[in-house]
Parts: structure tokens; sequence; C-alpha cells
């Protein structure tokens, strides 16, 4: 977070984080997306003394409800890494082996 940001700042970006971790998201990646959100947010209202044209166009985040976000609907969405992580709480053997397909097919998707 930027020297000076607000405590609703603070809080969103912890949020966001701990949220992305729980999906189990890395701790770096949960950081950089939390970073992204807030500093978009902040563009937005005006916050921020620079900020892109994309920053401040379209629906916001909050708006679009994780229209974009990535892995929020079906399987379908889901990374390799997603499913692999899946079927390592599941304790699917061969899971190292498989392809993204057979990943899903192991799950039941």
């Amino acid at each position: 977070m930027p020297r000076g940001s607000s405590p609703k700042r603070e809080r969103q970006y912890e949020h966001i984080k701990e949220s992305g971790e729980k999906r189990g998201m890395s701790e770096g990646r949960a950081k950089e997306m939390a970073s992204r959100t807030v500093n978009k947010e902040r563009a937005r209202s005006g916050e921020s003394k620079t900020s892109s044209r994309s920053s401040t166009r379209g629906a916001s985040p909050s708006q679009r409800g994780g229209e974009r976000s990535h892995g929020g609907g079906g399987s379908s969405e889901r990374t390799k890494e997603d499913l692999y992580q899946e079927a390592k709480k599941r304790g699917i053997e061969g899971r190292s082996t498989m392809s993204k397909q057979q990943l899903k097919t192991a799950l039941g998707h």
C-alpha cells in the first residue's frame, strides 16, 4: 500500500489479500491482486495523483461483481494450477502427471 493511504483502503487491501489467500492463491499473487484493485479504486475516486485511462473508464470491480475475475465461475474457467491444488487437497494420486482435462475428470468437473 502506498504511504498516506486511508484506513478504509488499508482495510480493503487486507480484505482482498486474505480473500485471495483463502481461495488458494499464493501470498505474492494475493498481494498483487489486492494492490491493483485498491490502486484502481483510488484512481477512480480521485485519491491518487496519477491514473491511467483504463483505471478511470468502465464499470468498477464492485459493479462488475467479479465478472472478469479468474476462476470465479464454472470449472472451465479454472486454471490447471487451481485444479491441481484442489486435487492435492482431496488427496488424488497421480495428479502431478495429469493434464488439465484429466484433473477435471478426476475432480468430477
